[in-house]
């Protein structure tokens, strides 16, 4: 039985004191949104930063009035005393900080991949559980406004049975860099940096269908340490549906480019900018949705409303749910790599 959590709840009548948060890894999207957002966030109280460069780590608590850093994970949850943290950073180490945070009692939102394997992640879940603490995986794709809106219909089945899904991620040459192009650390290439949200994205909107088939095509470097350029993949699941992913980071163009369109028995539906037309007895009908964009990029939208969610989570205000669909998002992502590697379809 899980260990009970001594922090009071909304409807224990106690004051609740502010959930005290630290960042672990201090990248890019954690500058972009983590740091920026938490301290400005009701009930949040972003005590402590930790990130391997120290100089970064100390820069970065100034900046944002962090009142302490760390450079070392074990000195971090050694010497303070946290409810929630956010782990940030590369791949191959998101599998220990969070068992690290999981020991020392904290709950945890994580970028993904949570771990570099379908089996990592279920070891997470597992540990989580046995702990309890609630682990969350970061989809920000999720909470955009467009999202909601199209997760509406097709969750509602206003658009009939979901037949198709076509999916893209382009980004030019040199948009990527640093550990994301070595597989140590990455656990692969385009695919995985880019192509891993299109998954979880398109599964999620379909209720998480078994999926049946992969297959794979990439373009790579050579090298046993080389990850993909581009790759492109076909899921095939038992209800049906089919779904191509095509994604790459030496894309030729002006600038990046992404793209997801559902083709669905009564109707179709694209995002970026959001559209759906639906058949309305026979007639195609353009809704001409209006409110489902907002002035702030879809990038930090979605952190935000994902952040805000996820402290919801902590303080149990919305239901808590195992990131257990991860494990099916990493199997695929599994098969689409072995499938290119061995060119072959791969069965599930």
């Amino acid at each position: 039985m899980p260990p009970k959590d001594p922090r009071p709840t909304p409807s224990s009548g106690t004051a609740i004191p502010p959930l005290r948060f630290a960042v672990i890894g201090c990248g890019a999207i954690s500058q972009v949104a983590h740091l920026p957002m938490l301290p400005k966030m009701r009930g949040v109280s972003l005590v402590a930063l930790c990130d391997s460069d120290g100089a970064k780590a100390r820069t970065l608590a100034q900046r944002f009035g962090v009142p302490e850093y760390f450079t070392d994970v074990d000195d971090l949850f050694a010497d303070v005393q946290l409810d929630a943290v956010i782990v940030a950073t590369p791949n191959h180490l998101h599998e220990p900080h969070i068992l690290s945070a999981l020991r020392a009692k904290c709950d945890v939102l994580s970028e993904r991949p949570l771990a570099l394997s379908s089996r990592g992640v279920e070891k997470l879940v597992a540990a989580a559980a046995k702990a309890g603490r609630k682990l969350v995986a970061s989809t920000p794709t999720r909470f955009r406004a467009d999202v909601q809106a199209l997760a509406s219909f097709l969750h509602g089945g206003e658009l009939g049975k979901v037949n198709g899904i076509r999916a893209g991620a382009y980004h030019t040459r040199g948009s990527v860099e640093g550990w994301r192009t070595r597989r140590a650390e990455a656990g692969g290439g385009a695919f995985l940096e880019f192509g891993y949200s299109l998954v979880d994205l398109a599964l999620w909107l379909t209720d998480f269908p078994e999926p049946q088939r992969v297959s794979a095509h990439w373009v790579r470097g050579k090298g046993v340490t080389a990850v993909e350029d581009t790759m492109v993949v076909l899921l095939t699941a038992a209800s049906g549906l089919a779904v191509t992913f095509n994604v790459t980071w030496h894309y030729v163009g002006e600038k990046d480019r992404w793209a997801f369109e559902v083709l669905a028995s009564g109707g179709t539906a694209r995002l970026s900018p959001l559209r759906i037309v639906k058949d309305f007895h026979g007639r195609a009908t353009d809704l001409a949705l209006t409110g489902a964009a907002t002035r702030e990029p879809p990038l930090l939208q979605s952190h935000r409303a994902e952040l805000a969610h996820f402290v919801a989570t902590v303080r149990g205000e919305v239901p808590y749910e195992p990131p257990s669909e991860q494990a099916q998002v990493m199997r695929i992502i599994e098969a689409a790599y072995k499938s290119a590697e061995e060119e072959r379809e791969v069965r599930l």
